[in-house]
């Protein structure tokens, strides 16, 4: 039997590269994805906002209604933005919070409702630049690093529950994908040959390499877990 079968799994930024490969990873071990993201399109039918509560209580009224349980929650919406403390102005200072850090919060939040009654798993996507500074993604790093230790209040606060409610994050490095194109720019190829040069095993991570760490912190194969950061990164912390 496929180690995600019967379970229902709803994924934030589901249009992202990172989203995206989670939604089909969780397809392909027999789970039902709710893929969503802020606006719809192609596959994406479920419109949600992560910064608006009033968008998340009405999806989680949904998924109450029909299938009406949900077994995972995969907070994968994120945005980066370079800037350093002197060039980043308050208001992307404010938009990449609300975004990474806040969103995480409310589907967090509202997830424990559905969650409450047969247990559950949420995995937030974080970053290893929530480990270690960047001068040029001050407010980027600021909020992954409140990832992980929101992540942590949130496995406490879950593992005194019964049933039980488990939180872990994962950390990629930057992967191969629009996220690093779109912060790069012009200069993408060039600032993509300086990365590797960063990490240890010489190449960019991958979506799928992340959506595989991620179910198996989905599936009850890693039922004795929580509260932990997985770091996917090619070594680079290990420096």
């Amino acid at each position: 039997m496929a180690r995600l079968s019967g379970k229902v799994i709803l994924v934030t930024g589901a249009a992202g590269d990172v989203g995206s490969a989670i939604c089909r990873a969780v397809a392909r071990d027999g789970g039902t994805p709710i893929g969503t993201d802020v606006e719809a399109r192609g596959e994406i039918k479920t419109i949600l906002d992560v910064t608006s509560e009033a968008d998340w209580s009405r999806v989680t009224a949904e998924i109450e209604q029909t299938p009406g349980h949900l077994d995972g929650l995969v907070n994968a919406a994120g945005i980066a933005a370079l800037g350093t403390i002197e060039s980043a102005d308050f208001a992307q200072w404010r938009r990449v919070l609300s975004v990474n850090l806040d969103g995480a919060f409310l589907g967090c939040k509202h997830a424990f409702v559905l969650m409450r009654r047969r247990g559950g798993t949420i995995v937030n996507i974080a970053s290893v630049y929530g480990h270690v500074g960047n001068p040029m993604l001050t407010a980027y790093a600021a909020s992954k690093g409140g990832v992980r230790l929101l992540t942590k209040a949130v496995a406490l606060h879950g593992a005194g529950l019964n049933p039980k409610i488990r939180c872990n994050s994962v950390s990629p490095a930057f992967l191969d994908g629009p996220m690093v194109d779109a912060v790069l720019g012009t200069n993408s190829n060039v600032g993509k040959q300086y990365l590797k040069r960063d990490i240890p095993l010489g190449r960019l991570g991958t979506a799928d390499e992340v959506a595989a760490l991620c179910n198996y912190l989905l599936s009850d194969d890693s039922a004795f877990v929580t509260g932990a950061d997985f770091p996917i990164d090619g070594g680079l912390l290990a420096r």
